[in-house]
């Protein structure tokens, strides 16, 4: 008799239901239509019970469409939550200490060194405007993403994310990083704190997105191994890897990035009818970075008159960006248009320095004038077209152009195109225009600078056989800037072409799959300046099955990484950039990387387990990440992500 009252009650309760009614807003985002089910308590009064979905949870980047939390159990996942940046680091190879870096073996074009100073072994875990989540929640929720550190230490990053009302979301992320490494003087201290904050009124004609932004990136600096020949014979006394002695004993380079960000809009008139509205956003960001030492290191100079007497051991540069920009914006569901003025102050200076050979400016600043604007097109829900151009000038740093133009199209079902066109002509990283040292050799202060001109023409095609992806990338870079042997700034007479083509595919049988990607590339010009392997790639054998009733999911498998042999550049402390190779430097690379692995998924809760570098139980480590920079052993890799959603 009580299972027949049990099913009564539930069938009453659906009758009952009703769905929420979405706003104007909403109704443009196909999550928002799944809204959670509002069921009446059977009293007649306001009390209402919600029964949360997953469609209830949602993130979005500013003024982008919002997102459901991913937590299905993909074999993309363990490219990213085996990785303490949270990231698919394909085409990179990581210094033996987490929080370190990495070597880029593939040509990035990293947009958040334009005008500003950026170290480029101190970006991959930063967070750039366009990075930061806002967030929409029925209630509280909390995010844990765990990684163990190598030695000593660990890698936790949590968030946590509530609403005020329907209207007001707001978000607070920590990640903590410290890992004390195998080798001597490689000890990582990251850390970073988000404040976010998203408002849209009860009209739908006021959106507000906020956040405050505050990141460390620190690192004690060893300058790599001295004696490369017995840790590539597998000498016993390297074993121990504390044993090895290293180039540098008292260094260290700290990065501090902050930014305060405000960007709101305003529909002065009905949005149906005249979908046109005001957007003012204005921000401040600032980036420091030190470079410490306790005494002089002897592996940066011979003899006593290449130091600048009376000069600080620790050395500090700056660049502040004070950005205001105010736009029209024109959105509907097919077509959208925004188009405003930018004004900003920026500087850019370092500690000050009196040579008598060279003079080095303390400080540059300039007030710049330009204009923005993006285009959004969607026809026939079949291609999608997104245009963004920005222009600027000033008197110290030049002018700045950029667009991106991508167009996306499905010229058959489930068939899709992506191209992209993108040209950008910039003042290079402000980490080439200037440096000061106590080290005579390492001063320099570039002059009669010239934009550096990227083309980037490429795109990819997805075809449902075997999820393949295809894709083709070429890079045309104009007074390409780099850093040549003897660490100095220079800029290439002619251009650097670089060609990249390669292929994503997932075979599956069963409950057995293979995905492997490769990238095959090739500096067309200028091969010196730019040393990059001719070949990375990766396979990925997995088994993935239901278990434990199915209250579980399993995945068990093989990963390998490898890279061809080849001139790499080499890591430079003192700037946290990449050198030409030296004349002790060597060839890296040829050496595959296999990490054997068991994951699992238990409702809302994911477990990354790894064997790293397995192939140096058998025999010993000859893989490296830079010359004189080892690749870790094998170390046991635990990763841990955790959704809370009370």
């Amino acid at each position: 008799m009580k299972y027949i009252f049990f099913c009564l009650l539930i069938c009453s309760f659906f009758l009952r239901a009703q769905t929420v009614k979405p706003s104007s807003t909403e109704k443009t985002n196909p999550v928002k239509d799944k809204d959670t089910l509002v069921i009446d308590s059977g009293k007649k009064d306001s009390l209402k019970i919600f029964k949360p979905t997953i469609n209830d949870y949602l993130y979005q980047t500013q003024f982008s469409e919002k997102k459901i939390f991913d937590t299905v159990m993909t074999y993309e996942k363990t490219y990213v939550f085996s990785q303490y940046n949270n990231k698919d680091n394909f085409g990179r190879v990581q210094f033996p200490n987490v929080g370190a870096g990495f070597n880029p073996l593939s040509y990035e074009v990293n947009a958040e060194q334009d005008l500003s100073l950026l170290p480029s072994n101190k970006s991959y875990g930063i967070i750039g405007i366009n990075d930061v989540k806002y967030y929409d929640v029925k209630t509280p929720t909390a995010t844990f993403v765990y990684h163990n550190s190598i030695k000593n230490g660990a890698v936790l990053r949590s968030t946590y994310t509530q609403n005020i009302g329907k209207r007001f979301n707001f978000a607070l992320e920590y990640m903590g990083l410290r890992s004390q490494g195998l080798y001597r003087n490689s000890l990582a201290a990251n850390n970073n704190t988000l404040f976010s904050g998203h408002y849209l009124s009860k009209s739908g004609n006021y959106e507000l997105f906020a956040h405050y932004l505050h990141q460390n990136v620190n690192n004690q600096e060893n300058g790599g191994i001295v004696a490369d020949d017995l840790f590539q014979s597998g000498n016993s006394d390297f074993r121990n890897r504390i044993n090895a002695e290293v180039n540098l004993a008292s260094s260290s380079s700290q990065f501090g990035y902050r930014r305060y960000y405000l960007s709101h809009q305003f529909t002065p008139f009905n949005a149906e009818k005249f979908p046109f509205r005001i957007r003012h956003t204005i921000f401040n960001q600032g980036n420091k970075y030190y470079y410490s030492q306790n005494a002089l290191e002897g592996y940066w100079y011979d003899t006593p008159a290449e130091i600048v007497n009376g000069f600080p051991l620790s050395t500090k540069k700056y660049s502040n960006n004070l950005s205001n920009t105010v736009s029209l914006v024109w959105d509907n569901e097919k077509f959208k248009l925004d188009a405003g003025v930018r004004y900003q102050m920026i500087k850019f200076g370092a500690t000050q320095v009196t040579l008598p050979t060279l003079q080095i400016p303390n400080e540059i600043k300039e007030n710049r004038i330009g204009a923005v604007g993006n285009l959004q097109i969607k026809l026939l829900d079949k291609i999608q077209l997104n245009s963004f151009a920005e222009f600027s000038n000033g008197s110290q740093f030049g002018t700045y152009v950029k667009t991106t133009n991508n167009i996306k199209f499905e010229p058959i079902k489930d068939y899709f195109v992506n191209a992209k066109v993108n040209f950008q002509s910039a003042y290079p990283s402000f980490n080439y225009l200037l440096n000061t040292s106590v080290y005579n050799n390492f001063n320099y202060y570039l002059q009669n600078v010239k934009n550096q001109s990227i083309t980037e023409i490429g795109g990819n095609i997805n075809l449902k056989w075997f999820k393949t992806e295809l894709f083709v990338n070429y890079f045309r870079i104009d007074n390409f800037t780099y850093l040549d042997a003897a660490s100095m700034p220079k800029q290439s007479q002619g251009s650097l072409n670089i060609s990249q083509i390669g292929g994503d595919a997932t075979f599956s049988f069963g409950k057995y799959h293979l995905n492997t990607r490769v990238q095959f590339q090739n500096a067309l010009t200028n091969k010196d300046l730019y040393p990059m392997p001719g070949f990375i790639g990766r396979a990925n054998f997995f088994y993935q099955t239901k278990a434990f009733k199915n209250a579980a999911e399993i995945q068990a498998g093989l990963k390998v990484y490898y890279f061809s042999k080849f001139a790499s550049r080499e890591y430079f402390p003192i700037l946290n950039e990449y050198i030409l190779p030296r004349a002790d430097s060597f060839s890296i690379g040829g050496q595959p990387i296999a990490d054997v692995y068991i994951n699992m998924k238990v409702k809302k809760m994911f477990f990354f387990i790894e064997g790293q570098q397995i192939g140096t139980l058998i025999s010993s480590n000859k893989a490296y990440a830079f010359p004189h920079y080892p690749v870790y052993d094998f170390r046991l890799n635990l990763g841990i992500v955790w959704y809370l959603f009370n």
